[in-house]
């Protein structure tokens, strides 16, 4: 179960805050994203602590409507203070634990600053536990919780300020911990060395009066080891969760690469919930520290460092290797039996390595046709 001191970064296991234990490859990490009604100023911000590293790492991206995504780098020895969760310029406030945190960046060198605040629409709801293996060894014990809210404050970005509103910014966040791979690679797999391979689905979704959470991983062959989907009644602490066992998904992928423009959810034993989601452009995880070999989580920088960097979609090969992984922005339509459809908007994060069956991949990084 969770408790308020889950939302705070001093997790020993990847069981709530009722067990310890260690790992050197243990983290607790902080994930923010939110976006305007059409996509617009998408930011996201991701935290992480890794104190058998003793580094604390954090990156704030932005992306300005002019093809470009705004990067914010920053990394330190932690000195064993978990508690400080302030990387340089970027900072992290736990205002109510469960509820309201704030986001505070601050670099006039960069010419990049922000102030918001996010304040929940719904409880957070902790997923099924995380947890696989490759042979004999652990690849990922993790406990997570997600959260759909709305933000107020505002951002600025080389001289462009922009005000963001509770009433037209909305996002999702989470917090995980426990044992994945960080820093520099194990330089001894476990033998014998089979293939990558990883496929990863999250749709966290807003509407005016629900909200829906969905996530899948798939070995190979297309089966899941982890997955859930839930639809809830946003607002108000006592919030109703449905949960489906039952759910499935098609998807229409983008000819020549590895992402999705559109994808179909499920819901229950009659597809009693259908949602389509369209996939208006992606926001690359790369900018937050994922598959970047530079500003890796985990990945020692001395004592604090700070970096900045610009990504243009016009110059990236978005089907290279570091850029495989994304949060699409997307429309959704939610169509329950008897209901008037609902309007909606989300992310559908994908990272797909290696092979999967049902998409027909077959090898590491091969495409979809």
């Amino acid at each position: 179960m969770l408790s308020k001191a889950d939302d705070y970064p001093i997790h020993q296991t990847p069981d709530p805050i009722a067990f310890s234990g260690s790992d050197r490859n243990f983290y607790d990490r902080y994930f923010f994203n939110g976006y305007g009604p059409d996509g617009e100023n998408f930011f996201a911000l991701a935290l992480g602590v890794y104190p058998h590293l003793n580094i604390m790492d954090a990156a704030f991206s932005f992306i300005d409507g002019d093809g470009k995504q705004h990067i914010l780098h920053a990394s330190k020895v932690m000195h064993m203070e978990r508690l400080d969760l302030q990387i340089g310029p970027i900072s992290l406030e736990i205002v109510e634990p469960l509820q309201q945190l704030r986001i505070t960046v601050d670099s006039e060198e960069h010419g990049v600053k922000a102030d918001l605040l996010f304040r929940g629409r719904m409880q957070a709801q902790q997923e099924p536990r995380y947890n696989r293996r490759s042979g004999p060894r652990m690849q990922m014990d993790v406990t997570r919780m997600t959260q759909c809210g709305d933000y107020e404050g505002w951002i600025e970005v080389a001289g462009n300020k922009v005000i963001v509103s509770p009433e037209s910014y909305t996002g999702t966040r989470d917090r995980s911990w426990g044992v994945r791979a960080i820093g520099i690679s194990d330089p001894q797999p476990a033998v014998p060395v089979v293939d990558p391979q990883f496929y990863w689905l999250w749709a966290p979704l807003n509407f005016d009066d629900r909200f829906s959470l969905f996530h899948r991983n798939d070995d190979a062959e297309g089966i899941a080891w982890s997955n859930n989907a839930v639809i809830g009644t946003a607002g108000g602490a006592d919030n109703a969760v449905e949960k489906f066992e039952k759910h499935r998904h098609e998807i229409d992928y983008r000819p020549g690469s590895r992402h999705i423009n559109k994808m179909r959810l499920f819901y229950g034993e009659q597809d009693e919930v259908r949602i389509d989601l369209d996939v208006r452009f992606n926001f690359y995880m790369y900018g937050i520290g994922y598959m970047n070999s530079e500003w890796g989580h985990g990945i020692y920088r001395g004592e604090l460092e700070v970096a900045y960097e610009v990504l243009d979609f016009t110059q990236l090969d978005a089907t290279s290797f570091q850029f495989l992984h994304v949060q699409g922005f997307c429309k959704a339509v939610m169509t329950v039996r008897d209901e008037a459809p609902r309007q909606g908007r989300g992310i559908l994060e994908q990272a797909f390595i290696g092979a999967h069956k049902p998409s027909g991949f077959t090898e590491l990084f091969d495409h979809a046709r």
